[in-house]
C-alpha cells in the first residue's frame, strides 16, 4: 500500500456541498473526514472536520464516529 489513505466510502450531504470519506491509512488503521467543496471555487474539495488524525480499528467503527460527529449525516439515508 502507499504513503496515502485509501478512501473506502464517500458520503455526500443531500446539497452535494458537503462530504464525509471514509477511509485506511496506511498503517492499517482507519479514520474519516469531512470536506466541504464551493462550486464556485475550481480548487475541489478541502477538509473542514477536523476528524483526520483520529484513528479506529475499523471503518465500521470509524463510521459510527463520523454519524455522531457530523450533523448532517444522519439525514443523508447511506
Amino acid at each position: 500500500m502507499t504513503g496515502r489513505n485509501l478512501v473506502l466510502r464517500s458520503i455526500n450531504a443531500p446539497d452535494g456541498g458537503r462530504c464525509v470519506d471514509i477511509f485506511r491509512r496506511p498503517d492499517g488503521r482507519f479514520g474519516f473526514e469531512e470536506y466541504r467543496r464551493d462550486p464556485e471555487d475550481a480548487r475541489g474539495w478541502f477538509a473542514i472536520g477536523g476528524f483526520g488524525d483520529r484513528s479506529f480499528d475499523d471503518a465500521d467503527a470509524a463510521l459510527r464516529a463520523a454519524r455522531s460527529r457530523v450533523a448532517w449525516l444522519a439525514d443523508a439515508g447511506s
